[in-house]
C-alpha cells in the first residue's frame, strides 16, 4: 500500500488516497477464492471444482467486494500511522480513480479529533454559592433516619393518612383493562403522592377485606402516551392496613443509626457535618460548571458528529446497566415513557454534546500547560482506586488500563489550572441546577 494523498476536509475528516498495487490486490483476490471458491456451485462441475476463470466470469463483483474487505484493514492501518491521525469513528470508504493496471486506488474519509482553539481559561470569575445548614435541615434529616428504622404493624381499623395499604389493583378505560394498569399485594403510603392524583385519597377510610373503586383522570403530562388526559377506573382490593410506629429520637436512637454518635446531640452535629460537606460539594460543582461553561463559550473546534454520538451510546449503555441492577430491562423503562429506542436516545445528546466539548478543552489545556503524569502519580491513583474499590493493586490495575487512569489525572490537573486560577464571585440568588437524566428511577406502574 502506497499513502499517496492527505487531504484535510470540513468537519474534522482527512481523506486518505490509498493505492493498493496489483501484486497486492491478487493476493487477497487469491485469498477470496480461496475461501470461498470451494463452496461455489457450477453447472457441469462438482461442487468447488469450477475453473476459476468461469467462477470469476459469474461471481467477479463478489469476489472484488472480497478482496477489497481482505484488503482494506492492513491498508486503512498502515495509512493511519504514516498520516499520524487520530481516528474518532469508522471511515466512509470509496473507490478512486488512477488505479495501477490490476490494482485499485482507496479513498477513506475518516472523522479524526478535532483541532482546539481556547480563549481565555485562566482568571475567570463566577458565582459560587455559600453554604449553611439551618436547624429545620437537621431535623428533616432526622426525621428521614426515623422513618427508616420505624416499625410497621397491621391495625384493624380505617386507613388514614400516613398509613401503608397493602392492595390489589386493576385499570380498566371505557371497561377494557390496559397494559401497565395491574399489580397485586401493592405496599402503598397513603400522602406518599406515589401515584397519580387522586388514587390514594380515596383509599383513606378503607379497611381490611374492603373492595374499592377508584376513579382517576391520568394527567396530560404522563408518560404514557396512550394514557394521557384520560378517565380510569381502578377496581382495588384493600388486604392489610398498617400504621408506622417511629422510634425515640434519644441517645439509644442515635446510636442505633450511627457508627460514631454517641447521644442525640452526636448525632445532630454528625448529620450538620455530613449535610454541610454534602452542599459543599454542590456549590464546588456548580461553580466548576459555570467555569467550564466560559472555557466553552471561547472554544472553537469542528466536532465530528460521531463524537456526540459514540458519547450519547456511552451514557445510555450506562443508564441502561443501573437500569438492570433495579431489575428493569432498558427497553421495558423505554416503552413506560412512551418512546422508542432512538428517540430515548436523543434525550442524552445534549449532555454527550457537552462531555466531550469539556474532555477537548481540558485535553487542549493539558497541551498548552504542558501537563505530565509520573509513575509515582500513577501509583498513588492507583493505591486510592484500590482502597476506594476495595481489590488488590493487582486487580484494579487488570481492571482500568494506565492509560485511562493518566489521562484522568490530566484532566484533573486540567481542571485545577481553571479553578485555581478563577475568582469567586458572591452568589446574588439561589438557582437550582437542572440535571440530565442519569439517576435510573425505580420500576413504575401505569397507577404510578
Amino acid at each position: 500500500m502506497e499513502l499517496k494523498k492527505t487531504e484535510k476536509l470540513e468537519k474534522s475528516v482527512v481523506a486518505l488516497t490509498m493505492e493498493i498495487s496489483a501484486a497486492e490486490f491478487e493476493k487477497a483476490k487469491n485469498q477470496a477464492f480461496k475461501k470461498a471458491g470451494r463452496n461455489i456451485q457450477v453447472p457441469g462441475f462438482r461442487k468447488g471444482k469450477a475453473p476459476r476463470m468461469l467462477i470469476e466470469k459469474m461471481y467477479g463483483d463478489v469476489f472484488f467486494e472480497d478482496a477489497l474487505n481482505i484488503v482494506y484493514p492492513d491498508a486503512m492501518e498502515k495509512a493511519v500511522e504514516e498520516s499520524g491521525i487520530k481516528p474518532v469513528g469508522p471511515a466512509d470508504v470509496e473507490l478512486g480513480e488512477g488505479a495501477p493496471e490490476g490494482g485499485v486506488v482507496l479513498i477513506a474519509k475518516v472523522p479524526v479529533e478535532p483541532e482546539v482553539t481556547l480563549g481565555e481559561y485562566k482568571g475567570l470569575a463566577a458565582e459560587k454559592a455559600s453554604v449553611s445548614v439551618p436547624a429545620k435541615e437537621v431535623k428533616e434529616e432526622l426525621e428521614r433516619m426515623a422513618k427508616r428504622m420505624a416499625r410497621v404493624e397491621n391495625v384493624e381499623r380505617k386507613a388514614k393518612k400516613g398509613d401503608t395499604v397493602t392492595i390489589d389493583f386493576e385499570g380498566f378505560i371505557d371497561g377494557v383493562p390496559f397494559d401497565g394498569g395491574k399489580g397485586e399485594n401493592h405496599d402503598l403510603e397513603l400522602g406518599s403522592g406515589s401515584f397519580i392524583p387522586g388514587f390514594e385519597d380515596q383509599l383513606i377510610g378503607c379497611k381490611p377485606g374492603d373492595e374499592k373503586d377508584v376513579e382517576v383522570t391520568f394527567p396530560e403530562e404522563y408518560h404514557a402516551e396512550e394514557l394521557k388526559g384520560k378517565p380510569a377506573v381502578f377496581k382495588c382490593t384493600v388486604h392489610a392496613v398498617k400504621q408506622t410506629i417511629l422510634p425515640e429520637m434519644d441517645d439509644e436512637f442515635a446510636k442505633d443509626v450511627s457508627e460514631t454518635a454517641e447521644t442525640i446531640d452526636d448525632l445532630k452535629k454528625e448529620i450538620t457535618e455530613n449535610l454541610t460537606k454534602s452542599k459543599t460539594d454542590a456549590a464546588d460543582r456548580e461553580f466548576e460548571e459555570k467555569l467550564l461553561d466560559q472555557v466553552l463559550e471561547g472554544m472553537q473546534a469542528e466536532i465530528p458528529q460521531v463524537m456526540f454520538d459514540s458519547e450519547a451510546d456511552v451514557i445510555l449503555n450506562d443508564f441502561g446497566y443501573r437500569l438492570q441492577m433495579q431489575g428493569i430491562s432498558l427497553d421495558q423503562y423505554v416503552r413506560m415513557q412512551g418512546m422508542d429506542l432512538p428517540s430515548f436516545r436523543k434525550v442524552f445528546l445534549p449532555q454527550a454534546e457537552r462531555q466531550v466539548k469539556v474532555r477537548l478543552a481540558l485535553r487542549k489545556i493539558v497541551e498548552l500547560e504542558s501537563i505530565e503524569v509520573s509513575e509515582e502519580d500513577l501509583n498513588a491513583e492507583y493505591a486510592k482506586l484500590a482502597e476506594r474499590y476495595g481489590m488488590e493493586d493487582a486487580q484494579i490495575r487488570a481492571a482500568v488500563t494506565a492509560d485511562a487512569v493518566t489521562d484522568d489525572l490530566k484532566l484533573n490537573r486540567a481542571l485545577a489550572v481553571i479553578k485555581d486560577s478563577a475568582k469567586v464571585k458572591k452568589a446574588t440568588r439561589k438557582k437550582k441546577a437542572e440535571e440530565a437524566p442519569a439517576d435510573a428511577p425505580a420500576e413504575e406502574t401505569a397507577a404510578e
